[in-house]
């Protein structure tokens, strides 16, 4: 090999040109050196979601070796015009378990260890054991979950239990990239409501004249399912389910002759999953990475450390655009806050109302929220014979139940932690 590199340490040899010297960032307290380079292939990481294959790929090449990934999907036709590590051979096969075999295949000394299942399965003790975590998920409610467990995991005497969370998101040629340091930064719970909860459609249009092959979707998942199911708890991750809501779709836009009905737009819809362009998810991805490595070397500094920039925004629309800012911790934050968040609410509002645009509010985002006040349960989605001693506080008026400035904790199954919020009454 030229210059004298070792055909096995070949493929480092830009880590070593990275690490050997120091860089107008650098710390003034780090020492250049190959030490590092070892601390990186000691270092467990978790990658998982939606921009795994280019997540996988830059977190190999960077010199981490222990890798572990999580995905529950199976692979699709659909996934192979971006994600760039499956075949059509493999279609139907777990895309965890392929991505893992094709990195370590082309990354010699690269350990991969892959899990099919979704991220709830796994408990407390599974995440303490990495260094990090690197997240692409492609929804919300998934990215609110990991946060939340990783919050959950820190005790101030314990500095090993302070995980980094790395998150990246796209919508078409948009994305962005932040650091979480779990109770020292803003959290992405802090930072919902720059997430947009999805326009409601009228339930009439649903019901009777539907005019996208989206609302038909709509229709199967919100009034079909109820009517025909209601005693199944819909699962979006259980594919017989997502397989008959999109029959039903596609029999109801076939009757308004209404075409483009699919199985992966039914999962996009009912899971508010967004369309993904390969190249903004190569440039996200490559972000994630690069705080990642940032993280574990030292080398520069990343986002995330407190009174810098925490949140990266790449627009690609129209031309090539990125921006760094601070998003601000805040108090009131309902998993990493202390204080009840508080919710201007009208007193004619009655409870059924209130917790409908739960869905809709950007601070709150909730599908099937349960409430109760410190003295008593005002309604539960769950048990059955639970909702139906509750069911005659929905047509109540909030100012029957609840007095002004009381707090109620609102709670839903999508989500680990219970949210507090702080009503109060304005005309």
């Amino acid at each position: 090999m030229a210059d004298g590199v070792a055909p096995t340490e070949a493929k480092w040899r830009y880590l070593q040109n990275v690490l050997n010297r120091r860089g107008p960032f650098t710390d003034p307290d780090w020492e250049p050196g190959m030490t590092t380079l070892e601390t990186l292939a000691n270092m467990k990481i978790l990658g998982a979601g939606g921009l795994g294959c280019e997540i996988l790929k830059n977190l190999a090449l960077s010199g981490f070796k222990d890798i572990h990934v999580i995905d529950m999907d199976t692979i699709d036709v659909s996934n192979l015009n971006r994600q760039f590590l499956f075949r059509h051979s493999d279609v139907g096969r777990p895309k965890a378990e392929v991505a893992a075999q094709f990195v370590e295949k082309r990354v010699k000394g690269v350990k991969i260890t892959p899990y099919c299942g979704k991220i709830q399965d796994k408990d407390e003790e599974y995440y303490m054991q990495f260094g990090m975590v690197v997240c692409g998920l492609d929804s919300i409610e998934a990215r609110r979950w990991i946060n939340a467990m990783l919050v959950g995991m820190v005790d101030e005497d314990s500095p090993d239990s302070l995980k980094p969370l790395i998150d990246g998101g796209t919508e078409g040629f948009k994305g962005q990239a932040r650091v979480v340091l779990p109770t020292m930064t803003s959290c992405i719970e802090c930072q919902l409501d720059m997430h947009a909860p999805r326009a409601a459609v009228p339930l009439c249009t649903l019901a009777t004249i539907p005019r996208q092959p989206q609302h038909c979707i709509e229709w199967a998942h919100i009034i079909a399912w109820e009517e025909e199911r209601k005693d199944i708890t819909l699962d979006t991750d259980d594919p017989e389910h997502i397989t008959w809501l999109y029959n039903k779709a596609l029999s109801r836009a076939k009757e308004f002759n209404i075409p483009g009905v699919t199985y992966s737009m039914t999962q996009g819809v009912v899971k508010n999953i967004i369309p993904a362009i390969a190249s903004t998810n190569a440039i996200v991805a490559a972000s994630c990475c690069n705080e990642a490595f940032k993280i574990a070397s030292n080398t520069n500094p990343p986002l995330g450390i407190p009174e810098t920039s925490n949140y990266m925004m790449y627009t690609g629309d129209d031309s090539v655009y990125t921006y760094t800012f601070e998003h601000q911790k805040k108090d009131d934050c309902p998993v990493c806050g202390n204080l009840a968040r508080k919710l201007d609410v009208s007193p004619k509002c009655t409870l059924g109302e209130f917790l409908e645009g739960m869905a809709e509010r950007p601070e709150a985002q909730l599908k099937k929220p349960s409430i109760r006040t410190e003295a008593k349960s005002l309604y539960y989605q769950f048990p059955p014979s639970l909702e139906e001693q509750t069911r005659a506080n929905l047509t109540k008026k909030l100012v029957e139940l609840v007095g002004d400035g009381e707090e109620v904790v609102v709670s839903d199954p999508a989500f680990q932690q219970p949210f507090k919020f702080k009503l109060v009454f304005r005309d």
